[in-house]
């Protein structure tokens, strides 16, 4: 666990550093896109931060390859560089995304190369296990679509949630921490060395997020762009194909005792089918949504619109972080309700617990503009929009007022001074 949480560290730090650098580099390279219809945030932001989380996974895999005990996981298995290879690949595409907008087609056969690059190399589902059926054994050419259809499906569903500042990054960060659980308990409490790599890739994948967090949080300093997004993606379906397809269930040897007790120590086996859908559960509802809503407009699954849940969060008064927090929160719920599900599927108190959580998480729903105030003695400690002294204003007033600042608000144009906290030098021409 240790050589774990350094190379988490080691991670989180070299991205962390990198990303003051990026951001400058970007400004000068022009990679800061004008405001668009459907953006959020009101003056030009540079991107290209996924080349800082780039370099933090690579710095990553070269601290564990030094590594006493997770150095073994480089010397049993290709599977750390057939990611550091797809990774490489799908990275080079983002940059060049965020620089010169790339065709969405182009971009999509850039994602399936990448995956069959870490197919190529040994990063495929081999087998998946089936409840009442048992181990499944793939062909070749199944294992293949398989894997490509999951990390297509991944890298376009963080890619598609990536609309608020420190949104993608902080839901990855979550679903990383839950598969890291799940990845590291099958390694240590079943002694199977398989799940190794699972485990290195969900530390590293937290460190990156992690390392990105503090310049993305709102207002952002800087965002991941496809270069990021994308990136991301990829190594989350690494991790997810990794213990899916090549952690062998009957080593796990729990076909044992009553038929009810087999049932019930046969979870873990199952989970893999549904852990790599319930850490992108909610960026895969968004994708489904969104394709379904315009190919019924009749426009291309491509296009982007304003009708993503983080965009309806705000439409209805969320503010831009509570919108944050709550899509962080369900999350959560999802992923962590899963990983207790697998460690103890015959307690009732878990499915009490999402319940409850889930009644919990409706609420903040359907609170959209409830503002808590604190007590006279810790006033002073908080924001003035806390404190119940500050001068009271009509409801009505103040959504007038709102409305006439937003109809003034003009975004700011591209190399113009003073672009969160910088000057933008290099303007781009194109809108996107």
């Amino acid at each position: 666990m240790r050589e774990y949480l350094l190379t988490l560290c080691i991670t989180a730090a070299v991205t962390y550093l990198l990303t003051g650098p990026v951001r400058k580099f970007a400004i000068v390279a022009g990679a800061m896109p004008e405001i668009r219809a459907r953006d959020v945030h009101r003056e030009p932001t540079p991107r290209l931060g996924g080349i800082a989380m780039f370099f933090g996974l690579c710095a990553g895999l070269l601290v564990a390859d030094h590594l006493t005990n997770l150095s073994e996981v480089f010397e049993k298995s290709n599977e750390p560089r057939a990611l550091l290879s797809g990774a490489a690949l799908i990275w080079l595409i983002g940059v060049l995304d965020d620089k010169f907008e790339i065709d969405a087609l182009i971009k999509l056969g850039g994602q399936m190369i990448a995956a069959g690059v870490m197919v190529v190399q040994g990063l495929t589902i081999l087998w998946i296990p089936l409840p009442g059926v048992g181990t499944v054994a793939l062909t070749q050419w199944q294992g293949t679509l398989l894997t490509v259809a999951l990390v297509v499906i991944t890298i376009n569903a963080v890619n598609f949630v990536d609309g608020l500042d420190g949104l993608a990054a902080g839901m990855v960060c979550i679903a990383a921490a839950a598969f890291f659980m799940y990845a590291y308990r099958i390694w240590y409490s079943y002694g199977i060395e398989a799940a190794a790599p699972a485990s290195l890739f969900a530390a590293i994948l937290m460190g990156m997020c992690l390392g990105f967090l503090p310049h993305n949080m709102h207002p952002a300093r800087i965002f991941m762009g496809d270069s990021g997004s994308m990136l991301i993606g990829l190594v989350l379906a690494a991790g997810a194909i990794s213990v899916t397809g090549q952690v062998d269930p009957d080593v796990m040897k729990l076909f044992s005792g009553s038929e009810r007790n087999a049932v019930h120590q046969m979870v873990p086996v199952y989970i893999p089918l549904l852990m790599p859908l319930t850490i992108i559960a909610i960026p895969a509802a968004d994708l489904i949504l969104a394709i379904v809503r315009r190919t019924w407009r009749g426009q291309s699954p491509f296009a982007a619109d304003r009708g993503h849940l983080h965009h309806r969060l705000l439409e209805i008064g969320h503010s831009h972080s509570r919108a944050v927090l709550i899509m962080y929160f369900f999350s959560a719920l999802i992923a962590f309700g899963a990983l207790a599900y697998s460690v103890n599927a015959a307690s009732m108190w878990i499915v009490l617990c999402v319940v409850f959580l889930s009644a919990i998480g409706l609420v903040l729903l359907l609170l959209p503009r409830f503002t808590p105030r604190a007590p006279r003695w810790a006033e002073r400690f908080v924001p003035p929009r806390y404190r119940r002294g500050r001068s009271a204003v009509p409801a009505g007033e103040a959504a007038v007022a709102e409305d006439e600042a937003a109809e003034e608000r003009v975004p700011v144009a591209a190399g113009v001074s003073g672009v969160n906290g910088a000057t933008a030098v290099g303007p781009r021409s194109r809108t996107r």
